[in-house]
């Protein structure tokens, strides 16, 4: 992989995150429990793609965090938001 490709998948892993971050700050302004829901699913997806990448440039660091963030915010869901 060359430089460029490089900083174009780390612009990319930086979308990502914050694409996870908003789609679960959304799910507590949902106005209904299906709107959570489809909130949550976009955030797990979005942080699974983000783990998927960090572990394709070897940041395993970033990996790492980016797991357990994600275990996080499947937690609080489940916690305040699943049925």
């Amino acid at each position: 992989m060359n430089e460029e490709d490089r900083q174009s998948r780390l612009a990319s892993l930086a979308h990502l995150k914050a694409m996870a971050e908003k789609a679960y700050d959304d799910m507590y302004d949902a106005h209904s429990f299906r709107d959570a829901g489809d909130c949550y699913r976009d955030a797990r997806d979005c942080f699974d793609d983000a783990i998927g990448l960090a572990g394709d440039l070897g940041l395993e660091a970033e990996k790492d965090a980016l797991g357990q963030r994600l275990a996080h915010v499947k937690a609080v869901f489940r916690s305040q938001f699943a049925v």
